[in-house]
């Protein structure tokens, strides 16, 4: 298996760091540099709603670059690591 980008795969870029360490910022900054789009991976941003404390996007960021995974699911309904998983392939 080989670490290269292939044509058939194109590279996946990781930004990892606690809340509010400026990963939209820097995911932000590299979409201006080359199309991507963000799949979020933090646990508490899939909920509507919980925007105190989660350092959820601003409207205006989301609406920049393409960002999937973010207020996809109520609060009041559960949500599996599975499920999780499920939605990040599609």
């Amino acid at each position: 298996m080989s670490a290269l980008p292939s044509s058939e795969h194109p590279p996946v870029v990781c930004l990892l760091g606690p809340t509010a360490s400026g990963k939209t910022a820097a995911a932000l900054k590299l979409a201006q540099q080359a199309p991507v789009e963000i799949i979020s991976l933090d646990s508490a941003l899939v909920y509507r709603q919980m925007d105190i404390g989660t350092a959820k996007p601003t409207p205006e960021e989301l609406a920049a670059v393409p960002h999937h995974l973010i207020d996809i699911i109520d609060p009041a309904d559960s949500y599996s690591a599975a499920q999780f998983v499920t939605d990040a392939e599609r």
